[in-house]
């Protein structure tokens, strides 16, 4: 994916998106079959090219519950190695923290990956260049991006599934964010935030709009997240070629009604679908694996 080939499409011209949900039961399991049947029934585009995986890492955490897990980190990584792709480097701008080092320290990534040095890249610290933003939604009219996710081919979002305690869930879509440097921008991306998160949400990923994504809600985060919450195990990998309708699996999954959270509803007119007959569901349904999550209390009306 380069910069100059996102188009911006209205979910009437484009064809339903595909949605798999996988069950795991922990990450003990062997996530890393699970990844690899789910892109080869998936078939993301990915022969000889270069593709940038960008997890959602947010500061040191021992218990597991607010990064985005290695184990999965890992899983795609190889199957994207396997599927024929040409590189995969793994790439973060943590919003909270400026020791990119510690944070990789505590989750021990390369005990999985191996050395950092050639697989892993700061975009906090990346080299970067300034683009206009495609939807113009918040005050920012363009944005300092990092070079290296603007040069790769294909861009892979992985988060975590968490609730968040401004714009109600962090999925593939807010996961984003970490593309635009805190050298730039601050911590905790405070530029962001001041110009308007929803709006901020659009414009990045108009902007720079996920070519896949792949969702870590094997254990996630309920209550005051995404960072204060408590565990929430939902057991699932969630993945698909449209963030929109991957985020909005999500949402179903939690127990909350997309079509409610705001950045959702203007990511969806541009984007990609939300609806749900204009999502083919494979592998588990939402009803099988929906494990309502708690939410604040300024957000329930998001509920199902």
């Amino acid at each position: 994916m380069s910069y100059s080939n996102v188009r911006l499409v209205p979910p009437f011209q484009r064809s339903p998106s595909r949605v798999a949900i996988r069950a795991v039961s922990s990450y003990e399991a062997d996530v890393e079959a699970v990844v690899m049947e789910t892109l080869q029934e998936l078939r993301p585009p990915v022969c000889g090219k270069s593709v940038l995986i960008k997890p959602n890492f947010v500061e040191p955490d021992i218990g597991g519950v607010i990064n985005t897990h290695p184990i999965v980190i890992r899983a795609a990584r190889e199957a994207f190695l396997r599927l024929g792709a040409k590189s995969v480097i793994i790439a973060e701008g943590p919003g909270h923290e400026r020791d990119t080092e510690g944070i990789l320290e505590v989750l021990q990534l390369k005990d999985y990956i191996g050395p950092l040095d050639r697989s892993f890249t700061d975009l906090n610290t990346d080299e970067v260049s300034q683009v206009p933003t495609r939807t113009k939604a918040s005050k920012l009219k363009s944005l300092f991006l990092s070079k290296t996710v603007l040069g790769a081919d294909f861009v892979v979002s992985m988060p975590k599934m968490k609730t968040h305690h401004w714009v109600g869930v962090t999925l593939a879509l807010k996961n984003m964010f970490g593309i635009v440097p805190g050298n730039c921008y601050g911590w905790p991306k405070n530029v962001l935030h001041w110009a308007g998160l929803s709006e901020s949400i659009l414009d990045i990923n108009s902007t720079v709009r996920p070519d896949f994504a792949i969702v870590d809600g094997i254990v996630g985060m309920e209550g005051n997240g995404p960072i204060q919450g408590t565990p929430k195990a939902s057991c699932v990998i969630v993945a698909g070629d449209d963030p929109v309708a991957v985020d909005a699996t999500c949402a179903r999954i939690m127990g909350l009604v997309p079509e409610r959270i705001d950045y959702l509803k203007r990511a969806a007119l541009l984007l990609g679908h939300m609806e749900e007959n204009k999502i083919e569901q494979l592998g588990e349904t939402i009803g099988s694996v929906c494990r309502p999550f708690e939410i604040l209390p300024e957000f329930q009306s998001l509920r199902a």
